[in-house]
């Protein structure tokens, strides 16, 4: 005889669906859910059934809840992800210029994917994050610039619907926004690039928003491939710089 099919509680199809807003960046770490009436009435389910959904969720680490505060989507989701290691190579010099290869990889990779399955919501907040770049430019500050430019870059990651990499790029926001406002801090002494850079910047996000993925892919390769170019030509120039220094320096030999 056949075995009758087990129904799935209903709590477990809400958990299901919880999970997978968790996992695909509808609700970041940190965020808070809405209150229990209404996800009760979004889901279409009774409220006690809801509450032992985050439970669930509760007991997987994937929630906290906050006395008289809430329920919030766990801050440390990514925390495996998170090494003191990150903190030396903040500082390293050497570093930049590997993490400048590692954005090749992934940014180029969530450009082809977000330009192939992006949706008009995804290249409207895309656009939007892009426009914020400029707004930040206006406060002059390189933190707040690099800020919005990571802003963009994961509004791509999203608008890629590959999970993976968009939890990737999120777990190292610390690390890559340090790098570009490290990156951008070193180019003001060339503030000709800056505008090269804003056109790379908006080629890329045309292309995306065309739905254009083999584009996008050579548009984001070519903005960093620019950027790249021009910091080791301004670190050669300094190291340069400091080796005719160094001979200035250097005593006399008196050869009488």
């Amino acid at each position: 005889m056949e075995k009758p099919v087990k129904q799935a509680k209903l709590s477990d199809i809400i958990l299901a669906q919880l999970e997978t807003m968790i996992l695909e960046g509808s609700l970041k770490p940190g965020q808070k859910l809405p209150a229990e009436r209404e996800l009760a009435k979004q889901f279409d389910v009774s409220r006690p059934s809801l509450r032992e959904a985050i439970q669930k969720l509760e007991a997987k680490n994937l929630v906290t809840r906050r006395q008289g505060g809430g329920t919030f989507v766990s801050d440390k989701i990514l925390g495996g992800l998170s090494d003191p290691l990150f903190a030396l190579m903040a500082n390293s010099n050497e570093s930049q210029f590997d993490l400048l290869e590692f954005r090749h990889g992934i940014e180029g990779m969530s450009a082809y994917y977000a330009a192939m399955r992006g949706t008009q919501a995804d290249f409207d907040e895309i656009q939007r994050k892009h426009d914020n770049i400029g707004t930040a430019q206006l406060e002059d500050s390189y933190r707040l610039e690099a800020e919005a430019v990571f802003e963009f870059y994961i509004a791509i990651c999203a608008a890629s619907h590959n999970a993976v990499i968009l939890h990737l790029a999120n777990s190292m926001a610390p690390l890559l926004i340090d790098n570009i406002e490290k990156n951008l801090t070193t180019l003001a002494k060339r503030p000709d690039v800056f505008g090269q850079i804003s056109d790379y910047r908006t080629r890329l996000m045309s292309a995306i928003v065309s739905g254009k993925p083999q584009i996008a892919w050579g548009a984001s390769h070519r903005h960093l491939a620019f950027i790249e170019e021009v910091l080791l030509k301004m670190s050669q120039e300094n190291s340069r710089m400091e080796r005719s220094i160094r001979r200035m320096k250097r005593p006399k030999v008196d050869t009488n």
